[in-house]
């Protein structure tokens, strides 16, 4: 069961051991806010932490087993506890035959091999919770989610996909840009494009969309000045790409979907902002057909050569992705 699943669900179960896996901080905290709400009424008093690296079984199994003096059940929270599994395997797997009545012990773990018998006791004894990243619609649906209930805001199209491509896999992070625009857009309850690329990234943002909308209207001079800014600025080419790919797949949709309808209808279609549709259409007559029908394996060849796939500096790469681009 996804962290997600578990968080929607009014009245999930909760047996005696419960491992949370994954390296999402923010989906493991609020796995433990949700236990300590259904198994403890809200009232952390009768919750134990433990760090994983010092912990020790007899202490561990100890706290277990001992009632509470402020409600009906403990919950014993394991911490990094991937050393820990590995140094007490044979105790835990005894404890998921016979756990304490009144327990819930929840370990806190970055993987756990289904091949391993502590994995499968889980899967068939007790709660495996994944706080692993999400990804495509799962992300969407989450963020779409959070937006509407934490922050009483939607996210159009274009700003959701802009979001994603901005900050990544960091779910923790996905909450402070959404309180950031939340904030910037006020009374507004729905969140643009334009409030994204305002609020989130700060000048390296603008400053990447500044690059991407210079190399469309042909200045590849000053999209070359842009990219040695961001350079400067420590910037990793990786994420600089995934901006002018956030970009230039629109257009590559865009010029596919013309093949079968008008210009105007397709640039709708694969979602090019109708600010930047009269620049695109002169961006594909100047381009012409061959290179437009091109930008998908352009953005390919970039992608495969910065994670490996070229000898040459990751510096040149980006130019010469910028001149393909802009049709030098």
């Amino acid at each position: 069961m996804h962290a997600t699943e578990f968080l929607a669900d009014a009245q999930p179960t909760l047996p005696p051991v419960i491992i949370c896996v994954g390296t999402q901080w923010k989906l493991r905290q609020n796995v433990l806010a949700r236990l300590i709400e259904l198994a403890l009424g809200g009232d952390d008093a009768s919750l134990t932490r433990l760090t994983g690296k010092t912990a020790e079984w007899p202490n561990v199994k100890d706290e277990l087993s001992m009632v509470s003096m402020w409600g009906d059940r403990r919950l014993i929270v394991i911490e990094e506890a991937d050393d820990f599994v590995s140094k007490y395997r044979g105790s835990i797997e005894k404890y998921f035959e016979q756990p304490a009545k009144k327990s819930i012990l929840l370990l806190e773990v970055k993987s756990l091999p289904k091949t391993t018998r502590i994995a499968k006791l889980c899967a068939s004894k007790g709660l495996e919770v994944d706080c692993s990243e999400l990804k495509g619609p799962a992300l969407n649906k989450w963020l779409t989610n959070l937006a509407k209930v934490q922050f009483g805001k939607t996210l159009t199209r274009e700003a959701l996909s802009l979001l994603v491509e901005l900050v990544g896999e960091d779910l923790g992070t996905y909450e402070q840009e959404l309180s950031k625009l939340s904030s910037y857009t006020g009374a507004r309850t729905q969140i643009e494009l334009e409030d994204v690329r305002s609020m989130v990234g700060g000048w390296t943002t603008e400053t990447t969309w500044s690059m991407t909308d210079a190399a469309r209207d042909g200045q590849l001079a000053r999209s070359l000045e842009c990219l040695e800014d961001l350079l400067r600025a420590n910037e990793a080419p990786q994420k600089l790409l995934g901006g002018i790919s956030f970009v230039y797949r629109k257009l590559a949709i865009a010029a596919e979907l013309s093949r079968s309808m008008p210009l105007p209808q397709a640039m709708k279609e694969a979602g090019v902002f109708p600010r930047d549709q009269g620049a695109v259409e002169a961006y594909f007559r100047r381009i012409g057909r061959a290179r437009a029908d091109r930008l998908y394996q352009i953005l390919l060849e970039a992608d495969l050569g910065l994670k490996g796939g070229s000898k040459l500096p990751e510096r040149i790469q980006m130019e010469r992705l910028l001149m393909q681009l802009s049709g030098k």
